[in-house]
């Protein structure tokens, strides 16, 4: 069964069409850290090659260790896996129930791996015009109505929207009152990690948060993630998987990237000054309208003329890559996504965004 998955970061398709070498493109579509993966990361990945010849580490030990010093949090709660997406295709077959809600505009993969199982799913869908705030009556009701599992994403794909922790709590208890499972999302949570509700979640066992190692760590092709969950859980995710899903140069990129403390805070400093950079100058462009972002991308709406979809064409040929939002439910097709990247790179995007704009 094919998919045609419609995501950003679909570089290799984009530059086979253009008859470009994927390098060539410059990729805002993907939201990966600008100052790439730490050194730190390429040292383990060649020290562990001639590691290879052995099955990987089952138990995730090392890995777990490095979560455990970074999060402050035992190793037990912990759930290493190959990329957040296959927790997020696993966890629909662990809990019990049928029906889930999402909170809209999200990540596609939600509903994906929730109808493959057989759930059934609705969406409470946030608006672009109240700058995504969760309506808190509103999702009371939608919860009332026999849901089993919440998803969240926080801070919110593709809005960059960051909701505090207080908001959290309170959806957390809606959750526990209705008896629905939460899955809270905190994939971009590396962006702003004072943020993260991860030790709420622990605490109970009717939650769960994903994480990603791909974006601020700068390593998608490898796919990495993890879950925080109170260790009974834990437990149950880890036998979802099958025993070798994560192979052992993510193993020991993962750990390798934890460490790397003066490379994550550079990444973080640079990140929030060039967003800032890029937000005050797009903000100048009146066609634009500009979202308030705590990640490592801005969501941005077109008032008038062009479409997303007509935006992303005329940039190809400039060799940029954008990624149309009009997919997403909740977001029309004016609205597009980009990530941060270098100072020289936004400044290219920004330049050709002007000569077709005006």
């Amino acid at each position: 069964m094919s998919h045609s998955y419609d995501h950003g970061g679909n570089v290799f398709t984009v530059a086979r069409t253009l008859g470009l070498a994927a390098d060539q493109i410059l990729d805002f579509s993907a939201s990966i850290n600008p100052l790439g993966m730490s050194p730190m990361v390429r040292h383990a990945l060649a020290d562990s090659i001639d590691g290879l010849v052995h099955y990987p580490d089952t138990s995730h030990n090392e890995l777990k260790l490095a979560l455990a010093k970074h999060h402050d949090l035992p190793p037990a709660h912990f759930t290493i896996a190959n990329g957040s997406t296959e927790l997020i295709y696993n966890l629909p077959a662990m809990l019990p129930g049928n029906k889930a809600l999402i909170i809209s505009p999200s990540f596609s993969e939600y509903v994906r791996a929730l109808r493959q199982h057989g759930w059934e799913t609705e969406h409470l869908v946030l608006t672009p015009e109240n700058n995504f705030t969760i309506d808190m009556d509103a999702l009371e009701r939608a919860l009332a109505g026999g849901v089993d599992l919440l998803f969240i994403c926080n801070p919110g794909n593709p809005n960059g929207t960051l909701y505090p922790e207080s908001t959290i709590e309170k959806i957390y208890g809606l959750c526990l009152s209705a008896g629905a499972f939460m899955v809270l999302d905190e994939a971009f949570m590396d962006f702003c990690e004072e943020a993260s509700a991860k030790q709420m979640i622990v605490q109970g066992d009717n939650a769960v948060i994903l994480r990603s190692m791909t974006k601020f760590f700068g390593i998608p092709g490898l796919r990495l993630g993890y879950a925080i969950s109170n260790a009974p859980l834990a437990g149950r995710l880890d036998s979802m998987g099958g025993p070798w899903s994560v192979n052992s140069l993510a193993l020991a990129a993962g750990a390798a990237a934890l460490k790397d403390v003066r490379h994550n805070r550079k990444s973080l400093e640079y990140i929030r000054r060039e967003r800032q950079v890029l937000f005050e100058r797009l903000a100048q462009f009146s066609q634009l309208r500009l979202y308030p972002s705590s990640t490592n991308y801005l969501l941005v709406e077109i008032r008038e003329g062009t479409t997303s979809g007509e935006l992303r064409e005329l940039l190809l040929p400039q060799r940029i890559l954008i990624r149309d939002c009009a997919s997403f439910i909740g977001l029309s097709n004016r609205f597009f996504r980009i990530a941060v990247r270098t100072g020289a790179e936004n400044k290219r995007l920004l330049e050709c965004l002007g000569r077709i704009l005006e």
